[in-house]
Formats: structure tokens, sequence, C-alpha cells
């Protein structure tokens, strides 16, 4: 598909499993950066985000393209992270339960060496059915919740609290194909 060198800056399982499949041939690179900015805006922030992952790792490449991802939860304009215990995936999940949130993905590429970067978001809407205590408890007790926004995964088992999705499914999974492909292709048309 792209011939060029290309660079996931992820530490995600779930990105580095849909470029695969996408046939893609490229390598990870792990950025360490501070997930906490100042940023209100949800979309503004993820797009930093993913900026500030390909930001830690252009120094490691000298040619190529760097694909940074950053993906947020957010309901009533508070964007939810990804919960660090039990209390936080059960109050997240108690929260989503029976309403409609926006799952939105930063995406920053940057190609090396001419420094020219490209620069976009997707925003899908997920709405949850009504979620039973026990189906919650029984969700926290498992590994699943703990290394995702919003404290759930639309390829696993979290699928079954999602009632409806709008948009691009990939996105809700952490990475929007269509969006991505297109800006590659339009960054390989004029370069």
């Amino acid at each position: 598909m792209f011939k060029e060198n290309i660079c996931l800056a992820s530490k995600s399982p779930r990105r580095r499993m849909l470029f695969k499949k996408l046939g893609m041939q490229f390598k990870t690179l792990n950025p360490q950066i501070n997930e906490k900015i100042s940023k209100k805006n949800p979309r503004h922030y993820a797009m930093e985000l993913a900026k500030r992952k390909v930001v830690a790792v252009e120094n490691k490449i000298d040619e190529g393209i760097i694909i940074g991802v950053d993906t947020v939860v957010v309901i009533n304009n508070t964007i939810l992270g990804k919960p660090h215990n039990k209390n936080e995936a059960r109050n997240m999940l108690n929260l989503l339960s029976e309403k409609t949130h926006k799952v939105i993905s930063g995406i920053y590429v940057l190609i090396k060496p001419q420094h020219k970067f490209w620069c976009k978001s997707e925003v899908t809407y997920v709405k949850f059915r009504k979620l039973s205590k026990n189906e919650i408890e029984h969700y926290i007790s498992t590994r699943e919740p703990y290394d995702k926004a919003g404290g759930y995964g639309i390829q696993e088992n979290g699928s079954a609290f999602v009632e409806k999705v709008e948009g691009c499914y990939f996105n809700v999974v952490g990475l929007p194909i269509k969006k991505l492909l297109l800006g590659l292709k339009s960054i390989k048309e004029f370069y």
C-alpha cells in the first residue's frame, strides 16, 4: 500500500492490530508522554496528545512517516480517561449507562525529513443501553476496562453495552481508519 517508512507512535495493541489488518508495513515506536494537558476542548485535547506522541519519537527516524493517534471518551463535555481502579471504572460505566457519548480521536502525521504535518480528528457517537449493577460489577472485575478510555472496549466484551454507533466504528476501537487512509493518500499525492 505505502512503501514509505511508516512508524506508529503508540503503545496500543488495538492500533497495532488494526495496522496489521490493513496490511501496512510499519514499525512501532513507544512514546513516553505526559498526558496531563490544560486543553479543555476534547477535540483539541486528543489532537494535542496525538502530536505529543509523534514529537516524543520523531528523533528516532531520519526519513519516513510517523503517525500518532489518541482517543478520548467524552460525556457532558467531560473527558473520561483510562480508569485506574474499580471505583473509577464503575463510575465511568454508570455515567455512560443509557446515554450517548462521543469518542474523539486526534490524528497527527509527520513526514520527515520535510517536517510537514497533517492533523485531523474524528468523532463517533456511541449510545449505551441501560447497564445493571451486576453487569458493571462483573465487567470491572475483568482486566478489560483498565487500558481503555471510558473504561470499555467495543471490540471486546464491552460491545454488549452498545445500543447504537453513529460514525466510524474503528474510531471507537482507537484508529479512525478511513480518515487516516485518506490523510496518507493526500500526503502521498502532495509529496
